[in-house]
């Protein structure tokens, strides 16, 4: 064995090696042991028998307990993925690295990863290009807070047409509103759709290149499933959320993620449980919050924090911001009208037991049509007279009965050519 397979099995299979155990020490006595292992080697020793021979020499040398494993490990050391160090040099560690600032209330703050999650048609990407403005003009929306600096922001807008968004931010598409400078869009360009790579990793290397050629550090990406279109599934959701994460951490990055929920019952407040794909996704970011419906007022909406690390939550189920989508002349966004708990937003649940009880009654009545309101009643746990009720509210409405007036010859207007239909059609 050489020199360089030694030193190479050494560091593969020996804990301490030679350097680590004489620490400081004399290079001679170093180089005789390493002498005397090769020598093990060269006379058919087992990896397992130098390795022994090396704990005992450690054990020998440092009986305390090996009091370098912690500067080695700091350093770097031997580990594959963890660091060690101890506590006060964590917090000695953090304490020269900046404080993150609010981006959006207690919601998100800076240096983040951060879901923003709600159903479909509820407004998701309206409150996050009025996030974004906020963040670009240093002009939070009002009813929330902003500690960061102004800073360019850029949405991954993978949800809305370039028409569509002039829509939203102009007057019937006259007057459009005038952004920052400062705020980016980026959107798929069709014509390349079909260039060579898969659709992920080029949109991975065109997200890299953005960062890296305008130094933006603030990015919204509307929305998660576009790039993932089976995020609920762990074996997409965990390589996912690993590249975002090391794109955070590569380039001190604040991310905030918009996904969709699957449908949310609508006498259950909401949870981390609610996103798509949540038990896996959610174990990656740092905070979460969502948008609900309100069942006291279809135009109103709520917004609630599921998931906080940076600070204690505000917007909890105790005092959600209630909240209504807007146009103002040019600008589509939120407008928080009140706070509340989400339990006013929510449907009773005996209203939720009375609309399961009625369909109950109609899947019997359609799958049996013979039975009688009273068997339906025991069936469905509830009396003959609700029964009757329900049937009778799909019963067609009665209209006047029409009156046929026999028409003598010669009687009423006739009809000579084609050109009397003009103008009909």
């Amino acid at each position: 064995m050489n020199t360089n397979e030694y030193y190479e099995a050494i560091d593969q299979a020996a804990e301490y090696p030679p350097e680590e155990i004489f620490t400081g020490g004399d290079q001679a006595e170093i180089a005789s042991v390493n002498d005397e292992l090769r020598t093990m080697f060269t006379e058919g020793s087992t990896m397992k028998g130098v390795t022994d021979e090396l704990q005992r020499l450690a054990n020998q040398n440092q009986p305390d307990g090996f009091k370098r494993e912690a500067e080695a490990t700091a350093t770097g050391g031997r580990y594959r993925i963890l660091k060690a160090e101890s506590m006060n040099d964590a917090i000695e560690r953090a304490a020269t690295q900046p404080v993150p600032n609010m981006l959006f209330s207690e919601c998100w703050f800076e240096y983040e990863v951060c879901f923003l999650f709600a159903d479909t048609g509820l407004g998701k990407s309206i409150l996050a290009v009025q996030i974004a403005d906020g963040i670009t003009t240093g002009k939070p929306m009002p009813g929330f807070k902003m500690q960061a600096k102004p800073q360019p922001v850029g949405i991954f807008d993978f949800e809305l047409s370039g028409k569509q968004t002039q829509n939203r931010y102009s007057d019937n598409y006259e007057e459009n509103h005038k952004f920052s400078e400062r705020l980016y869009r980026l959107h798929v360009d069709r014509d390349k759709i079909d260039s060579d790579g898969t659709v992920e990793d080029n949109l991975k290397a065109d997200i890299e290149t953005f960062i890296q050629e305008t130094g933006v550090r603030v990015l919204i990406i509307d929305n998660l499933t576009w790039i993932k279109t089976e995020t609920e599934k762990a074996k997409d959701a965990l390589p996912l959320m690993k590249y975002l994460k090391g794109l955070q951490r590569a380039y001190g990055l604040s991310i905030l993620l918009l996904a969709h929920t699957p449908k949310i019952a609508e006498s259950t407040p909401i949870s981390v449980n609610d996103m798509a794909g949540s038990k896996h996704l959610m174990n990656f970011v740092d905070s979460a919050f969502a948008i609900g419906r309100s069942h006291k007022d279809a135009s109103l909406r709520y917004l609630k924090q599921v998931k906080v690390r940076a600070c204690e939550a505000v917007f909890t189920s105790h005092n959600v911001a209630v909240m209504r989508i807007e146009k103002d002349h040019n600008f589509t966004g939120f407008r928080v009208v009140d706070y509340s708990t989400e339990y006013d937003h929510l449907k009773p649940l005996k209203e939720i037991e009375q609309e399961i009880t009625n369909q109950k009654i109609l899947d019997l009545k359609r799958e049996h049509p013979e039975l009688s309101t009273r068997v339906i009643a025991e069936k469905a746990g509830t009396n003959h007279s609700r029964v009757r009720r329900v049937l009778k509210s799909l019963e067609p409405e009665q209209s006047e009965p029409v009156q046929l007036v026999r028409m003598e010859p010669g009687q009423g207007q006739s009809v000579e050519h084609d050109d009397d239909f003009r103008g009909m059609f």
